[in-house]
């Protein structure tokens, strides 16, 4: 019988024993859970989980195997995944790799056989923290010092967001954006394109007067890892573009927006990972289920000193999950509209902003 060959160690002294799969490689990262029943591929290749150690609650992983066409960007930089069950023989006709090739392939390490149940209860109930992803023979009291003193990184926006600039053309261009990549997912770029819109991606510290040199119709600022916080020279690009032209953030793009208002965010005990949030839109009374992927929120009582009105809110916790300031043609969510988790039911958002550029052009 086939021994477990890897574990995790967390913060507080817990083990999680399995078997490897991917990448054999060893490293501390911030250890968070996904609610996702499928879509493993996409949180795999979602800039967002850059230095996170995932953990699916859906127990089998694996099983349709992977396909190019389904990349949310290339290379991929999440710190790892931890599952149940890993299923090596994909069934799916698309299938063109298995998960564990190209986990392989970019250097990314998984383990199987985890009580998974236990470790989200235990993320759930006492937060998400470090962890460390090691063979099985690390002693204990080895692994918890390297994880006293190894910091978790600061720059992973700078590390996941474009060189240079690039661009994306759809057959008959109606509006010019320019996108601010701070680990932009490629679908967000392909529901721009699907609208009319020339997208010109921009690196994520890129001056607000070169964003204006490019003369777009309306400015998108993506999502992306990590405190928004630690890139202050987003924020202040933003702040500089505010009321010259529409602006749509989506994710960490909307705690930037927020940020570049006045407000103030803050860390949630475990975040929001998933497919499967209830979001009401206050304007509407309309109820999205929303797909979602962030450790960071706005605070509410910090937006009462801004022109920032909430325009939609969390219902399984309350909170923020959208502001607009309608002087300035700017708004953003939380959620993610151009992910499809089952339902559609936020990818009106983007002809939102289609409405904004519209209005400013006529």
């Amino acid at each position: 019988m086939k021994k477990p060959d890897k574990k995790i160690i967390l913060e507080d002294g817990q083990e999680y024993c399995g078997f490897g799969f991917g990448a054999d490689v060893s490293r501390v990262l911030e250890i968070v859970f996904n609610t996702s029943m499928v879509g493993y591929q996409e949180i795999l290749s979602d800039p967002s989980y850059t230095d996170q150690a995932v953990v699916m609650t859906y127990p089998l992983i694996g099983n349709y195997g992977t396909a190019a066409d389904d990349n949310e960007t290339k290379p991929p930089t999440i710190g790892a995944l931890v599952v149940r069950e890993y299923n090596d023989e994909p069934s799916n006709f698309r299938a063109e790799r298995t998960l564990a090739d190209v986990m392989r392939a970019y250097g990314v390490p998984g383990i199987s056989g985890v009580d998974t149940r236990k470790l989200n209860r235990s993320i759930r109930d006492f937060g998400s923290r470090k962890a460390y992803l090691c063979d099985i023979d690390v002693p204990l009291d080895k692994g918890l010092a390297i994880l006293k003193k190894t910091e978790l990184p600061h720059d992973a926006v700078k590390r996941v967001s474009c060189k240079e600039p690039w661009e994306a053309l759809p057959e008959d261009p109606r509006f010019h954006v320019v996108a601010i990549d701070c680990g932009m997912k490629l679908n967000i770029v392909r529901s721009l394109v699907g609208r009319g819109c020339r997208v010109t991606v921009v690196p994520w510290d890129t001056a607000a007067d070169k964003v204006a040199a490019l003369s777009p119709d309306g400015v998108f600022l993506s999502n992306g890892p990590g405190d928004p916080t630690d890139v202050p020279e987003t924020v202040a690009t933003v702040k500089q573009l505010l009321g010259r032209y529409p602006i749509f953030g989506v994710c960490l793009g909307h705690q930037i927006l927020s940020l570049a208002y006045g407000a103030v965010t803050y860390k949630l005990k475990f975040g929001h990972r998933g497919g499967n949030h209830p979001v009401l839109d206050l304007d509407t009374g309309k109820i999205e289920i929303s797909s979602q992927n962030h450790s960071y929120a706005v605070d509410e009582s910090s937006l009462v000193q801004t022109p920032l009105r909430v325009t939609h809110r969390n219902l399984l916790d309350g909170t923020v999950e959208g502001v607009a300031c309608e002087k300035d043609l700017a708004f953003s969510v939380q959620y993610h509209p151009e992910s499809a988790p089952g339902p559609r039911d936020s990818a009106h958002l983007f002809d939102r902003f289609i409405a904004l550029m519209e209005k400013t052009n006529a």
